[in-house]
């Protein structure tokens, strides 16, 4: 069986892995894709001290985070997908559609 620390050394590797994903990365669906990867080590931690502790709670929490992500990839796509149309690049440094 997988104990607490591990599968909490696993989230934090893998949140770490995303926020560097983040920063170094200009591509806005790669920046996207790390803010996903974020959330999923969240809700790992959260499923992992739940099992610790034994209870069922954060597991109804996580698929609530999990129903939310659903929903902000379906948003954060199709604004992706806007902008690709409109200025040709998905290079967040090339985009300044939301200056004045």
């Amino acid at each position: 069986m997988i104990s607490l620390h591990q599968l909490l050394l696993l989230s934090a590797v893998l949140f770490v892995i995303g926020i560097a994903g983040f920063i170094t990365r200009r591509n806005i669906i790669i920046m996207f894709m790390s803010v996903e990867l974020m959330l999923n080590a969240a809700n790992l931690a959260l499923i992992s001290f739940a099992n610790h502790s034994g209870s069922m709670d954060a597991q109804l929490i996580a698929l609530f985070v999990m129903a939310l992500a659903a929903a902000e990839v379906a948003v954060g796509l199709a604004i992706i997908i806007t902008v690709f149309r409109n200025k040709q690049t998905v290079n967040v440094d090339e985009l300044n559609i939301l200056k004045w």
